[in-house]
């Protein structure tokens, strides 16, 4: 498949105006200008672009929903708060394609109505921030933002905010407390953001490479678009792959790639050539797959129909010799510290399910603790405000669905049997 994300990513100066501009840049929205606005959003109905940050729902959908109203003022914000563990796609976007990000943003901006747009930036992503302040400022030299940009008679201003380190501000309802000055925290909906979203004006949400999506489309049209990969699941994707492969990285792929294409084909394999034991599929979050679900497509449905989910496609590797017992204490360690405290079954809960985690790694497990393990997952599923306390068990099912038995035996036998080399745990 030919690169679409990252065609330009490899030439020097990859990130500034003039290597994007030599390299076809800025047709995407020079095309756009020649068009109303409710044409762009049903192009993106048509294309079938869906959102690539986790949920996956309609991007010309979700756009759709913003109010007609020219009076009220209207938001697009940048989801750039990339923290789930295994996941670096949109960071290789930031720092090397910042104009395919800013170019994406101006288009979704001109077809909602919105005058200003944000980009969320996790705060540990200092030298991408950097990146995109430079391309802020070159794009408006270039005549790319400010005022009637192109001649066009719309206007864009597009700003940074760095995050502080909290994972609960990719939460999109978070992410607007977080940018308004607000503890970080999930709002309780209905309203939606598309109604009330920042400072409480009709506003949409869009993950970075959802955004680095819009210009090709723009550029080439929704049937080309929609013609790459499965029906439901159609264009480009970007998957970050880390773990026990020969090949770590970022690859650009059709959502129709299997896993053991992923892993075999384009990593190179195993390191050591060990078997594969488990594949988290979407970030930290997703639940993980055995190494006989490796014939499994990376989109939507497919993943879905396996008990687990594409996310972030942020896809960690395990060979066999890897402990699940210490994995799932790892994983969910994270989500218990990255609470942000607001329900008592994801404030209570997921410390609850790191102590009981923690004893059975140490060989402290007790009889029983497998059962209240099981026991707390029903008790917090579907009664958190937002997903992270759901993530968290989410996570823990998964290892207890396909290595219960590990579990067991590390309580009974008091110590891990597992690990063959001592570095167990992803």
């Amino acid at each position: 498949m030919e690169r679409i994300l990252l065609k330009n990513i490899d030439a020097a100066d990859a990130g500034k105006v003039a290597t994007y501009l030599r390299n076809g840049g800025y047709k995407g929205l020079d095309a756009a200008f020649k068009m109303r606005p409710e044409e762009i959003v049903q192009i993106m109905k048509d294309s079938g672009l869906r959102g690539r940050g986790g949920a996956g729902f309609s991007t010309g959908l979700k756009w759709s929903f913003i109010p007609s109203d020219p009076s009220l003022p209207k938001y697009l914000l940048c989801n750039a708060d990339e923290s789930e563990p295994g996941t670096f796609k949109d960071r290789l976007i930031i720092e090397k394609a910042p104009h395919l990000l800013l170019e994406g943003m101006m288009i979704a901006c001109y077809a909602i109505g919105a005058a200003t747009g944000y980009i969320y930036i996790r705060g540990e992503y200092e030298y991408g921030a950097r990146i995109l302040e430079d391309a802020i400022a070159e794009a408006s030299s270039a005549g790319y933002l400010g005022r009637n940009i192109r001649g066009s008679g719309f206007s864009l201003r597009i700003y940074i905010h760095r995050g502080a380190g909290a994972y609960i501000c990719g939460e999109e309802t978070a992410l607007l407390e977080s940018i308004q000055g607000l503890r970080g925290q999930p709002r309780l909906r209905p309203p939606f953001p598309a109604i009330a979203g920042v400072y409480y004006k009709p506003s949409v949400i869009n993950n970075v490479e959802t955004l680095a999506c819009v210009p090709s489309i723009l550029e080439r049209g929704p049937r080309w678009f929609a013609g790459i990969g499965p029906r439901k699941s159609p264009g480009p994707k970007l998957y970050a792959v880390s773990g026990h492969v020969k090949k770590p990285g970022v690859y650009e792929l059709p959502m129709e790639v299997t896993l053991n294409e992923l892993i075999f084909e384009h990593c190179g394999g195993m390191r050591g050539d060990k078997a594969v034991k488990a594949v988290i599929p979407g970030g930290a979050s997703a639940p993980m797959l055995a190494g006989e679900d490796l014939d499994s497509p990376m989109d939507f449905e497919s993943l879905a129909q396996r008990g687990s989910m594409l996310g972030s496609a942020g896809v960690v590797v395990m060979e066999e010799g890897t402990c699940m017992v210490k994995t799932a204490y790892i994983i969910n360690r994270f989500f218990s510290h990255e609470s942000c405290g607001k329900c008592t079954p994801c404030r209570d809960g997921t410390p609850w399910m790191t102590q009981i985690l923690k004893r059975i790694e140490d060989g402290k497990g007790r009889p029983g603790d497998v059962e209240l393990l099981e026991s707390l997952c029903t008790g917090i599923f579907g009664r958190c405000f937002c997903a992270l306390g759901e993530a968290a068990v989410m996570a823990l099912r998964g290892a207890l669905k396909y290595f219960k038995e590990e579990f067991y035996d590390h309580i009974a036998q008091k110590k891990c049997t597992v690990s063959t080399d001592g570095l167990h745990g992803f």
